[in-house]
């Protein structure tokens, strides 16, 4: 018998069964990427807001401190 047929069959399976599961996994490490690169930005934005907030704690403290200045030079 000639099993040359059926092992070309099998192998063009096999071989399209391997191309899916390397698709699978590289989409799988970029859904991972994209996530991880969310979660910095979400990181990033908080860090921003606290500096600005703490930027506008600081004007508003020198500005009272300078207020202060002026009142007692007067």
């Amino acid at each position: 018998m000639c099993y040359s047929g059926i092992l070309k069959g099998f192998g063009g399976i096999g071989a399209i069964v391997a191309l899916i599961l390397v698709v699978v996994a590289l989409l799988k490490q970029l859904i991972m990427l994209v996530g991880f690169l969310l979660f910095a930005l979400k990181i990033a934005i908080v860090v921003v807001f606290v500096a600005v907030l703490v930027m506008i704690v600081l004007a508003i403290l020198r500005d009272r401190s300078r207020k202060r200045r002026e009142v007692t030079e007067i």
